[in-house]
């Protein structure tokens, strides 16, 4: 008797984690997927179990039974937006302030980057440890948020072994990579010396870690990539890129980070910007700060304050990247999206999508623009397969969109859902 009580307790325990798996499978019919290597399937069939895509492929395409069936005919589906160079949570407002870096900043920062689509954000410095918390805390399960990686402190040091015993530290906090900043800032501040940010790499290399470096100049992108820089996070500005970058980037397949919204936030806040109320900006953003950027009084002091003549100088830089970045598109460099997003008046989520502009502005496809914000910029940071693509196995991180990017890059904005790890999250 005590035996079939069991067995019977058995078999409805089966029934029910039967009925548990099945009801996680979902499956998302008739739509476009645009998957972030370049391929596009019409009237396709995505499905996604739990947190991973198992199938993407034609209308033909087998849905399990008891799979939840989402209709999705008109609409275009694509992975969720991989910036693979962002930062957050030191900023409060339009200020920056390191001790804004709490857990309450830091979790409504990544869900303002998701609301806009941004589903992974590779954090390049300023992270503190409360940032590797949350990286960790986030492995595998369900997510109301961006997910984060994180770099560390920006490693610093005059000589090489001040450089080398800083590198050491911050990996021992096991970071997904380190960041680098060999740039005088237009003449402002000393630059890191060679021998220090060599040190850098080296240690990095040693210990199994990829290094970001900031730069601005093309010799310092040719100078750090011959000392095994391994990903360029902002455009070349200075001067156009030459055959020497080009190989060098190519011999290795090191990705090239344009951030060209970077640099029109140096300089666009001295008048009201066009988009101040655009209800697709006014979402991200609290009314104090439209306020605050609208005052005729903070746009003179912009106007006639000391980053003026630098914000002038980044202007003309940012005409200078994009030309390159069509260059460097054009000769088969890897473009890994990028904003530099998070310090004060770089508005997470929506300068992504103005960044995606930016980059069909400056003469890639809306595609080119797309495959660098999903699949390229995951394999830019090692998560090729695990991240940016519809393809089995990827997560399951799934912008729902209204009209198709590809004939108007503008229609990213037009986000209906947004799924992470499964879940839908906005």
């Amino acid at each position: 008797m005590r035996t079939v009580a069991a067995l019977s307790w058995c078999l409805i325990l089966v029934l029910l984690t039967a009925g548990s798996a099945s009801a996680q499978v979902t499956a998302f019919v008739g739509g476009r997927l645009i998957d972030g290597t370049g391929r596009v399937i019409e009237n396709g069939t995505l499905i996604i179990d739990g947190g991973r895509i198992v199938a993407a492929g034609p209308a033909a395409t087998a849905v399990p039974a008891g799979a939840t069936r989402v209709d999705v005919k008109g609409k275009t589906l694509l992975p969720g937006l991989v910036n693979a160079h962002g930062h957050v949570a030191a900023t409060a407002g339009l200020r920056s302030d390191p001790a804004s870096y709490t857990r309450d900043n830091l979790t409504r920062q990544l869900k303002t980057y998701a609301q806009y689509g941004v589903t992974t954000v590779f954090s390049l410095g300023d992270d503190q440890a409360l940032g590797f918390e949350m990286r960790n805390e986030q492995a595998g399960g369900p997510l109301d948020r961006a997910r984060i990686f994180v770099a560390g402190a920006v490693i610093t040091g005059s000589t090489a072994e001040e450089a080398r015993a800083m590198a050491a530290k911050v990996a021992d906090m096991k970071p997904d990579l380190l960041k680098i900043r060999v740039d005088d800032n237009l003449g402002s501040s000393r630059k890191m010396p060679e021998p220090a940010w060599r040190a850098v790499i080296d240690e990095a290399h040693r210990r199994n870690l990829k290094v970001a470096v900031h730069i601005y100049l093309l010799a310092d992108a040719k100078a750090t990539l011959d000392g095994g820089a391994d990903f360029i996070a902002h455009s070349v500005r200075d001067v156009p890129v030459d055959e020497g970058l080009i190989a060098a980037l190519k011999s290795r397949d090191v990705c090239y980070s344009p951030t060209l919204t970077r640099e029109i936030s140096t300089f666009i806040y001295d008048a009201t910007p066009t988009w101040i109320d655009d209800p697709f900006f006014v979402k991200g953003v609290t009314p104090d700060i439209i306020t605050q950027l609208k005052d005729p009084k903070r746009q003179e002091q912009i106007r006639n304050g000391a980053g003026w003549k630098a914000g002038q100088q980044y202007k003309a830089g940012l005409e200078v990247a994009k030309r390159n970045l069509k260059t460097l598109a054009d000769r088969g460099v890897r473009i890994a999206f990028g904003t530099d997003t998070g310090p004060p008046a770089r508005f997470q989520g929506f300068f992504e999508h103005l960044e995606l502009e930016m980059m069909v502005e400056a003469g890639l496809t809306p595609m080119q623009a797309l495959v660098s914000a999903t699949g390229d910029a995951a394999r830019c940071h090692q998560r090729a397969g695990q991240l940016g693509t519809l393809a089995p196995g990827a997560a399951a991180d799934v912008l729902i969109l209204g009209a198709n990017p590809l004939d108007n890059i503008r229609n990213t904005r037009s986000i209906e859902q947004v799924w992470i790890n499964g879940r839908k999250t906005f």
